[in-house]
């Protein structure tokens, strides 16, 4: 049961793990939390739901949990991660009378296969994560079964979706009768509420495939990290003649964006958005995690300011709120702007950042063309077991303390998530997944023999440290 706690959220199988006794008493536990934390009065807890069949069967055991603490629901149904994010920012209308929010919940299993579902946790508009998980799982495991309430909390229904439609298209009203033609596939998850009516009311051209919520994901995994699971997005572009493209994964958090030429990867459009930022005059401060390009952080500090920090985003929320940085990205899409918005990543504001960069003169092919080229692959995933993924890590570092002969010289090793271990030629990276059973690598260098042997090296560590 510990193990769905993770590091930044809680993510399980429906019934095995999030049954009805263990979903109500996380919504109770949670309630309790925010009033330990906010102070024991009337709270309001935002929650919304992805596509996922399950999900609103755990909208219902959640908020009875919450309702038992005493903690009201404010009930959005079915939203995009970003929309459910938003509501912790605005008033909202219950009866005649306006309330904030103490806290939001998601739900949602991103981009796990069917069965899993869980919760994105946000509480006085920060993550609610790591030790504050651990510590809520074990008082759930430990705990006898939620009584009764007896006090007055309600579920209370907000169109947060017309709201945060509302706002997009007056934020981005600039962008209306834009020219540029758009293949968008919303991969049957819920960026389709949001981004058709965005679209639509701004009178852009685009076409949409899968826009239709389907927790069955028919037609694709929901997860545009996935080469493969861009085929049709490339083939309506190419049929169509777009030269921009835009995926989504199931709650709407992550983006893939496509030109004609390139799928521009997380780190690479976060280095488009930092030049952009410097000819206009800024010098940007962007966080990138320890899987972004060397490209990405070099190029970057000549510009203005970057740091590295751990995979994750309530990790990368927390030190955007630390530094005050204009944003933060991470390879598979989640990006996280700072400057103009309120620093969670939302799939459907970065395409209209990118939308906004098109508008004002921006060639994303000529930005990719100009970056330094490096060999390196996309995430490689080696399989574990959930028990042994730290275990792993934890004895590669021991091992590097003293490193095999086999391995080329080492000139740093940045231990902040897993060890991403730099050579003369390059770098690779080791770390432990906090979402599934798997360690992830990556690796890049100057020269694909370089490459090679950073990649071979690395992996004979990773079997060595398995045994």
């Amino acid at each position: 049961m510990q193990s769905i706690f993770r590091e930044y959220d809680i993510r399980g199988i429906f019934e095995k793990e999030l049954n009805e006794k263990t979903v109500k008493a996380i919504g109770f536990y949670l309630g309790e939390a925010i009033k330990a934390k906010l102070g024991n009065k009337e709270h309001f807890v935002s929650i919304g739901f992805d596509a996922r069949t399950h999900s609103p069967v755990l909208f219902e055991w959640l908020s009875l949990g919450f309702l038992q603490s005493g903690v009201s629901v404010l009930d959005m149904g079915m939203v995009t991660t970003g929309i459910n994010y938003f509501t912790n920012f605005f008033p909202w209308e219950v009866n005649g009378r306006i309330v904030a929010t103490s806290a939001s919940v998601m739900i949602t299993g991103s981009h796990n296969p069917p069965e899993y579902n869980g919760f994105k946790i946000t509480i006085d508009k920060a993550p609610f994560f790591g030790k504050e998980i651990e510590a809520l799982g074990t008082q759930i495991i430990s705990s006898d079964e939620v009584g009764a309430t007896t006090n007055e909390a309600k579920i209370y229904c907000i169109d947060a979706k017309k709201i945060y439609i509302e706002y997009l298209v007056n934020e981005f009203a600039t962008l209306k009768n834009m020219d540029t033609k758009i293949a968008i596939d919303c991969g049957n998850g819920v960026a389709g509420l949001s981004i058709i009516d965005i679209f639509s009311k701004l009178q852009l051209s685009f076409e949409s495939i899968y826009e239709t919520p389907d927790g069955t994901f028919p037609n694709h995994h929901p997860d545009p990290s996935e080469e493969h699971n861009l085929e049709d997005l490339k083939k309506l572009m190419q049929e169509k003649g777009f030269k921009l493209g835009f995926a989504f994964d199931g709650d709407a958090d992550r983006i893939a964006v496509l030109t004609d030429k390139y799928n521009i990867k997380g780190d690479q459009l976060a280095l488009i958005f930092a030049r952009y930022m410097a000819k206009q005059g800024k010098k940007p401060t962007v966080i990138g995690e320890v899987k972004c390009s060397k490209v990405m952080y070099d190029e970057i500090g000549k510009l203005g300011t970057a740091i590295m920090y751990k995979t994750g985003h309530s990790n990368l929320k927390v030190k955007l709120r630390e530094t005050g940085a204009d944003f933060a990205a991470e390879v598979s899409g989640h990006m996280f702007f700072n400057d103009k918005w309120f620093g969670f990543d939302d799939a459907v504001y970065v395409a209209m950042r990118v939308l906004e960069l098109i508008k004002n003169g921006v060639d994303l092919n000529a930005q990719m063309d100009s970056m330094p080229h490096l060999h390196s692959t996309d995430e490689i995933k080696v399989h574990v077991t959930e028990e042994t993924k730290f275990n792993i890590i934890n004895k590669i570092k021991i091992a590097l303390q003293n490193p095999p002969e086999y391995l080329p010289a080492i000139t740093e090793i940045v231990d902040i998530d897993g060890v991403r271990i730099s050579f003369d030629e390059g770098w690779g990276l080791i770390r432990a997944s906090n979402t599934t059973p798997v360690l992830v690598t990556r690796f890049e260098a100057a020269t694909s023999e370089a490459l090679e042997i950073y990649k071979n090296s690395l992996n004979k560590l990773i079997e060595e440290a398995k045994n």
